[in-house]
């Protein structure tokens, strides 16, 4: 074995469950976040030499991208719309705890940059420039979008901070 195939191996066992978080808080399904998951991880094996330097941002860069890119095409097919978060939560509204499922369907109505912004800045803790980075835009535009979609899910969730602090993990 190669010590480029060692070291993607090593980087895949130790970071792949994190990856698959981010990927499954992305999407909201598990089996579509594995797909995802595993074709950012052949696109990673395929650029190693250049990739490992920063593996942990590119591969967070590209499941965003990749994800970004089907909630686009999945908005665009009237025939398959996003669930309305606001019913989905008012069946929850009863119990103490919001639950992962719920902060789901709730990040399911922002728009694709929105819910990037998000997962990466309040979910995973990024620092703004880095989500910038990842966005490949400006810092007042990831501001921007974090404030629209806060916003929006304050109106659906009334215990936001609850929900984003520690029953949103996948």
């Amino acid at each position: 074995m190669k010590n480029i195939d060692r070291d993607f191996e090593a980087f895949v066992q130790s970071r792949a469950h994190a990856l698959l978080r981010v990927a499954y808080l992305l999407v909201g399904d598990e089996q579509l976040a594995q797909d995802h998951l595993q074709d950012v991880l052949m696109r990673m094996y395929q650029r190693w030499p250049r990739v490992q330097q920063e593996p942990d941002r590119y591969a967070r860069a590209a499941l965003v991208n990749r994800t970004t890119d089907h909630w686009r095409r999945r908005s665009r097919r009237r025939e398959a719309p996003m669930p309305d978060g606001l019913t989905l939560v008012a069946a929850d509204d009863t119990t103490a705890m919001i639950g992962r499922r719920t902060v789901l369907d709730a990040l399911s109505v922002l728009t694709a940059r929105q819910r990037a912004v998000i997962v990466l800045r309040y979910l995973e803790d990024l620092p703004v420039v880095e989500v910038a980075a990842m966005l490949r835009c400006s810092e007042g535009a990831v501001q921007s979008h974090a404030g629209r979609g806060l916003a929006k899910l304050r109106e659906l969730l009334p215990n936001l901070s609850a929900a984003l602090n520690g029953d949103s993990h996948a």
